[in-house]
């Protein structure tokens, strides 16, 4: 398992203890050489020091800006990919009336429940499953737009609800990428880890020459650093934590398409089968 990875699983209480550990470490491990050294030499003044702490917590903020932003960014391709998809469903359904009988029926009742298994995918426990069944309804559209072609039945018309069935697919492959696959690399990682630790090695080291230690000081460092470490840990893990992606355009979106329609069920009241498992089977 990748160190990106560990974050990913790692829980953030955990994250958050480690993190304060490995800064409140290194201050002390610091504190102790800025000791030693101050011992062997009497003369030594703390103005290289200070600026060597200086350029060193320079660096450890830099690094900082440069992970967060890289979090903040992919949190917001995943709340916009969720406008996208609302958008285009909502798109490839109202195009679904060029679309002749009894195949408009039936595309516009598995665009309602793949709004339906779209949104039970947030749910952790349901993941793997609405996952299946959301490709599953995909492919049963596209079988549907290729019956069109057989028969020759594509018209201008019934070209823009292929190309809006087209948008919702690949927006679907983009949400999967974005919750999935694409996280924070882990030698960024890696770099912020080695540069927290030989930052806060160098603050200790300050505090040794100068003869001076602050318990309160050290303590609120360790818990600052360790707090922006868990939020960009939070902002990179799409399916845990308290930062989660805004789904209420495809609320909005279920309710419009339910509206009107006998036996619209909302969202968390429709059990998702898994392949090969009838519903009668469920009760």
């Amino acid at each position: 398992m990748s160190l990106s990875e560990s974050f990913f699983h790692t829980s953030f209480g955990a994250l958050f203890f480690v993190t304060v550990l490995i800064v409140l470490v290194a201050i002390e491990a610091g504190l102790r050489c800025g000791r030693w050294s101050r011992a062997r030499k009497k003369s030594e003044t703390d103005s290289p020091v200070g600026t060597m702490v200086g350029a060193m917590l320079g660096l450890l903020a830099f690094i900082l800006a440069f992970t967060f932003q890289m979090a903040a960014a992919q949190y917001d391709s995943r709340r916009m990919t969720v406008l996208k998809e609302s958008d285009a469903i909502g798109t490839a359904y109202l195009r679904a009336d060029f679309i002749p009988e009894p195949g408009r029926s039936v595309i516009k009742g598995l665009l309602r429940e793949y709004v339906d298994v779209r949104l039970e995918a947030t749910r952790k426990e349901n993941l793997e499953i609405a996952i299946v069944r959301s490709e599953q309804i995909l492919d049963s559209l596209w079988a549907q737009a290729s019956t069109l072609a057989d028969k020759n039945a594509e018209t201008p018309l019934t070209a823009l609800f292929v190309s809006a069935l087209n948008e919702v697919i690949d927006l679907h492959s983009d949400r999967l990428m974005l919750a999935t696959s694409f996280r924070i690399p882990e030698i960024i990682w890696i770099a912020l880890l080695f540069v927290m630790f030989f930052s806060m090695l160098a603050v200790g080291y300050q505090f040794g020459i100068d003869g001076t230690r602050s318990i309160l000081g050290t303590v609120v460092i360790a818990l600052t650093f360790s707090a922006v470490i868990v939020l960009i840990a939070d902002l990179d893990s799409p399916r845990r934590g308290l930062i989660k992606t805004n789904q209420n355009p495809l609320v909005e979106l279920q309710k419009s398409l339910n509206r009107g329609v006998p036996g619209g069920v909302p969202t968390g009241h429709r059990p998702i089968v898994p392949a090969g498992v009838s519903s009668s089977s469920q009760t």
